[in-house]
């Protein structure tokens, strides 16, 4: 149900995008830093909604596509507030125009299958890959004004989480790819039991 805590806490991280928008809007080293940890609480509800909904059997139809939508919408939302404020170094635009190509592609083969009563179940390898690409957007979203802020000012924060986007793309590739071998080999198998039952 939508009022299970899992459930809510998935749409408390969805709740947190415009929010965290807006202070990467000011860029000041303040809200640069409030948007770092607003953000971290954000990731955190990602492993916690889906450790209670276990704890407790609290599972459904409705958490099960709310959590990786809301996924999904977290980091394709700030990456591209990062490319529009312009916090990208070393080339990570390009990252981002990967990554986001390949959640593109991933949700409409998802979208197809299930219209074909199939589903695509997520690989570890995509866990690592949204792991990652969660770090470095903290990075990015810190900036290296958050560290002078907080009295680091030798930590690149912005130089690391570029870096991390970056390598996150290997992940991103990889995964995508498994996704659509594995989706193409289902859609040839149905196709030929369709033919089969065509008399």
């Amino acid at each position: 149900m939508l009022t299970d805590l899992p459930n809510i806490l998935t749409l408390l991280r969805i709740g947190s995008i415009p929010v965290l928008v807006g202070l990467m809007a000011f860029h000041s080293p303040l809200t640069d830093t409030i948007a770092c940890v607003l953000y971290a609480a954000a990731c955190i509800t990602d492993y916690l909604d889906g450790a209670l909904a276990r704890r407790w059997h609290q599972f459904s139809e409705l958490g099960r596509m709310m959590d990786p939508i809301a996924d999904k919408l977290l980091v394709g939302a700030l990456l591209l507030a990062l490319a529009g404020f312009d916090h990208l170094p070393l080339y990570s635009l390009y990252a981002a125009i990967i990554i986001m190509l390949r959640e593109i592609l991933v949700s409409g083969l998802r979208e197809y299958m299930a219209s074909q009563r199939e589903t695509l179940p997520s690989t570890r390898l995509a866990k690592w890959k949204t792991g990652i690409q969660m770090v470095a957007i903290g990075f990015l979203i810190a900036g290296d004004d958050t560290a002078i802020f907080l009295h680091i000012p030798f930590l690149p924060a912005a130089k690391i989480g570029a870096c991390m986007l970056w390598i996150s793309v290997i992940p991103t590739v990889l995964s995508g790819w498994g996704y659509l071998t594995a989706g193409f080999a289902r859609m040839t198998r149905h196709e030929g039991k369709a033919t089969k039952a065509t008399p």
